[in-house]
């Protein structure tokens, strides 16, 4: 049985260890663990406190098996031991106190199980076996496998044009107003700001599932996002600038394949470069929300991301959103920048710096923060397009390009030209 952990998705990790305060206890549990297959050296004399030391300089095993009896302060115990256990461990807890109320909150902080003293052989056995089958079959609860998914990922073009503010008002609307468990997936792993709109600290768990992709599973998910809310969890870093990001994009993949069984929805802020690196983070996505604006460089930058989507990402539909729109302000026409892109902008999202800054002061989404003003209408449809193209596979996104298709190729090269002369005239003569 240990050969089947070390194969498995837990990699080269430990297959077990735990820390018992009593002899007694661990005269019970070595003989179960060596039928299980593993070293009863693992088996140390030692709480929870011994194990949090253990563990802040070395590797946490696949099975962590703790021993509350010695601590005054259960819950805060765990939570330091959460400090120094690596995400995708599974944690039984053992104790003498048999209270609801803290089996409770130790399941809540999540603590896999919670075992009574005097411990008995067939209560670990089955206790373990149950662990086991964590990895054995992550998050496949019955259904879960053919449950509905929809994938978004949203590509700003040009920097400054909102994309990250889209994208978590787009998890907030689908995770409040339409009530789909949300993945939101920050991909500027160094200078994200999804988990600062929603007033959170992005944690490690971007950076742990870089590092080492083979812990991806259902578990490490469960332990390492960091929830907004019942129905929205978000995955995200902030890492050293100094450190280069290092990964060939495995990762990425495992996470959208867990994201696929563990949520209804997956929103993905994709930096352009992310987008560029890594094409195959776009094999399953549905949408792509592609975020522009009226200017000259966004409307280049538009057409040769549509031609990228096209080459490399044919099952993924594109939808344009058009956000900061200002009347009178913008450097070309509404009418200008599709011909140039040859197909409609599916929606516009009105500048409104007032309410920017309302959201950005309440530490909330945007959406969150101004839901009863007229601005987040477009936000709401943008939403609901997304939710139903699972129903009808994209068609109105296509015969939205149909119907910019139609429109006469604009040349920039031209305009841009006819602007800068139309700039030279308007100056005063020296």
């Amino acid at each position: 049985m240990s050969s089947q952990w070390k194969s498995g998705p837990m990699g080269n990790r430990e297959p077990f260890s735990a820390f018992i305060c009593d002899d007694s206890a661990l005269d019970v549990l070595r003989p179960v663990v060596i039928e299980m297959g593993w070293q009863p050296e693992k088996c140390n004399k030692g709480g929870l406190r011994n194990a949090i030391q253990s563990l802040s300089i070395s590797a946490s095993p696949a099975i962590l098996m703790v021993d509350l009896s010695e601590s005054g302060d259960p819950l805060n115990d765990i939570n330091a031991l959460a400090e120094v256990c690596e995400p995708g461990t599974v944690v039984i807890a053992v104790g003498q106190v048999n209270d609801v109320r803290l089996y409770r909150d130790l399941l809540s902080s999540g603590i896999h199980d919670y075992l009574l003293k005097p411990l008995s052989a067939s209560q670990l056995r089955d206790a373990l076996t149950q662990a086991q089958a964590v990895f054995a079959s992550p998050r496949n609860a019955e259904g879960e496998g053919d449950r509905e998914h929809v994938a978004t990922a949203v590509v700003g073009t040009r920097g400054g044009v909102g994309a990250s503010t889209l994208a978590t008002s787009l998890a907030w609307l689908f995770a409040s107003e339409h009530q789909r468990s949300t993945a939101l997936l920050d991909l500027d792993v160094h200078f994200g700001t999804g988990a600062l709109a929603l007033d959170l600290e992005p944690g490690r768990g971007l950076t742990d599932a870089i590092e080492n992709p083979s812990r991806i599973d259902g578990l490490f998910i469960e332990r390492a996002m960091i929830r907004a809310n019942d129905n929205l969890a978000i995955l995200s870093a902030e890492a050293p600038i100094n450190s280069p990001l290092m990964t060939d994009g495995t990762a990425f993949v495992q996470l959208e394949e867990e994201f696929r069984q563990a949520f209804d929805m997956t929103v993905i802020d994709l930096p352009r470069n992310m987008l560029i690196n890594f094409p195959h983070l776009l094999n399953e996505v549905n949408v792509v929300t592609l975020v522009t604006e009226l200017t000259l460089a966004s409307a280049r930058d538009t057409i040769r991301i549509l031609s990228w989507l096209k080459a490399n990402a044919p099952g993924a539909h594109p939808m344009i959103v058009c956000n900061r729109m200002q009347t009178g302000a913008a450097e070309i026409s509404k009418a200008d920048f599709e011909a140039s892109i040859e197909r409609k902008i599916n929606f516009q999202v009105p500048f409104d710096q007032k309410a920017a800054a309302n959201a950005a002061k309440l530490g909330q989404t945007f959406i969150e923060a101004n839901k009863g003003s007229k601005t987040v209408a477009p936000l709401r449809d943008i939403a609901k397009t997304i939710v139903g193209v699972a129903e009808d596979d994209g068609a109105s996104l296509d015969e939205a390009g149909k119907q910019g298709s139609m429109l006469g190729k604009f040349d920039l090269k031209s305009f841009l030209g006819a602007a800068k002369k139309d700039k030279a005239a308007a100056e005063p003569a020296e």
